[in-house]
């Protein structure tokens, strides 16, 4: 079952802080299943299941959908309507149909996992298909008419239960997930490269990737870079092996990367993480990222302020009802990858400083350089100082409420200040409405989503007409798409 919610931009007096450091924020206004206020329009299809990937046209007036066996597009222009426009029918080949249930897996149908525009006419779309991953290239206007079929065996996930992100920047698909018939290859790769450039992937060597759960990634124009956000199995203190601690990570990788000629050939030589830190005081509570967005600074300020809005859980039974939000900026980011990095040593089973002294671990172009930096580059890819929140201190924290899934934007406030606005979503099926003040956050409003608990898949947010959509799974027979229109509050 998918949900969209329309959220009219609105002018609000705030009052009632809560400082975030409190065990629980409780929300101002809080509206009952089915309210009157908040007035439900519905696209019901007995014949579309797992509508679970959401793409929005540039001028938010088609929302493409990816599903299961199919993509549809819908239009979502009218505030009280949502009408097809059109459907492409994509089973899974039937050899591959075969083997998937010969192989006694669950998911033997084609989930469409990746839905990105290719240029300003087309769209990319990959499907598990049955465990043999295809992409196509269809028009936008029309997903009936001719496509283009692209092999993704090493770019796209092949079951639709591991979470992937992926992004196209120049017609190139970075994309993060895990592939093989059994998901046991992490990949960070470059597919569909121009006739100039290389493919890319990640060099296998210890330590790189553990067990990593991909969660985002987004196009840093400005530093010609592609962050990646993900969690992995790691360590605590840089020095002792914790197996089963969660560890949060930022990674990088450079767009004009195209790989060594001798060391490194078509693997990435501009691949480096670091820790992602959500932590006031001493206590490391929230180590677990769930969900993270990019909020683009006003056009007057430089991109380093680029914030970067990320839901946190804790991985223990003790803190599991936990959550907490926390911001990081762009020029945090940047400073932990221009700074010292980390070696692991195999033999002594311990990491050892790097440092980065010629400034050049971190930085994009590397491919072109001598084989003696790109064997430091392959050993040396993490950073030694971890990216903390903006004040170190959190957003806000909750002991009651689990978030799952986040929303951003600036909108400005009856007395013209700006103000930032929050969209959590709960594992409870609620959505939390949240503005950020100088003296606390405060939930400005809560809302029922689901009549029954929906495990949420995607949250998008078109800022130009203040709608805000949510999918999630369901078993349901039937997929239904949900939007409601808002008052002015």
């Amino acid at each position: 079952m998918a949900a969209l919610f329309r959220i009219w931009m609105f002018k609000v007096l705030f009052f009632g802080l809560i400082d975030p450091s409190q065990a629980s924020l409780r929300p101002r206004v809080s509206f009952p299943q089915g309210s009157s206020e908040r007035l439900l329009s519905i696209y019901s299809s007995s014949n579309v299941k797992n509508t679970t990937t959401l793409l929005l046209s540039t001028d938010a007036d088609t929302l493409f959908v990816g599903a299961q066996d199919a993509l549809l597009s819908l239009d979502v222009s009218q505030p009280d309507s949502i009408t097809l426009k059109d459907e492409l029918e994509w089973k899974a080949s039937r050899g591959n149909l075969l083997t998937c249930k010969m192989a006694s897996k669950k998911d033997c149908g084609n989930f469409i996992s990746i839905l990105q525009f290719f240029n300003s006419t087309h769209l990319y779309a990959c499907g598990t298909n049955a465990y043999g991953p295809q992409g196509i290239i269809i028009p936008a206007s029309s997903l009936n008419a001719s496509r283009d079929t692209k092999n993704a065996k090493n770019c796209c996930p092949y079951s639709s239960t591991q979470r992937n992100t992926a992004i196209i920047v120049d017609e190139e698909l970075y994309t993060a997930t895990k592939v093989g018939f059994f998901g046991n290859k992490k990949v960070i790769s470059r597919c569909h490269s121009r006739a100039t450039r290389n493919n890319l992937e990640l060099e296998n060597v210890p330590k790189l990737l553990q067990d990593p759960v991909f969660i985002s990634s987004t196009h840093v124009a400005s530093e010609g870079k592609i962050l990646l956000f993900f969690t992995e199995t790691g360590d605590l203190t840089g020095d002792y092996l914790v197996n089963s601690f969660i560890v949060s990570r930022v990674a990088q990788v450079c767009t004009d990367d195209n790989g060594g000629s001798l060391t490194l050939q078509k693997r990435w030589t501009s691949f480096a993480k670091a820790q992602l830190v959500c932590q006031q005081g001493e206590d490391l509570q929230f180590n677990k990222l769930e969900d993270i967005v990019k909020l683009s600074p006003p056009d007057n300020e430089s991109s380093d302020s680029t914030l970067f809005y990320g839901v946190f859980t804790s991985q223990w039974s003790v803190s599991s009802g936990q959550s907490a939000v926390c911001a990081f900026s762009l020029a945090e980011i940047k400073a932990a990858f221009s700074g010292d990095y980390k070696t692991f040593d195999l033999e002594g089973n311990h990491w050892s400083r790097q440092p980065n002294a010629d400034k050049k671990l971190g930085k994009c172009g590397l491919f072109n350089d001598t084989d003696r930096v790109l064997n430091i580059v392959k050993k040396s890819f993490l950073t030694e100082k971890a990216v903390r929140p903006v004040e170190n201190k959190l957003l806000l924290s909750s002991t009651k409420e689990r978030y799952s899934r986040i929303a951003v934007q600036r909108t400005q406030a009856a007395n013209g200040q700006s103000y930032t606005i929050l969209y959590l979503l709960t594992e409870s099926g609620f959505l939390h409405k949240v503005v950020l003040l100088a003296k606390g956050s405060h939930i400005i409003e809560e809302i029922p989503i689901f009549k029954q608990s929906q495990t949420v898949k995607n949250i998008l947010l078109s800022k130009s007409k203040a709608l805000l959509r949510v999918s999630s799974e369901c078993l349901c027979p039937t997929a239904q798409i949900i939007q409601t229109v808002q008052n002015v509050c």
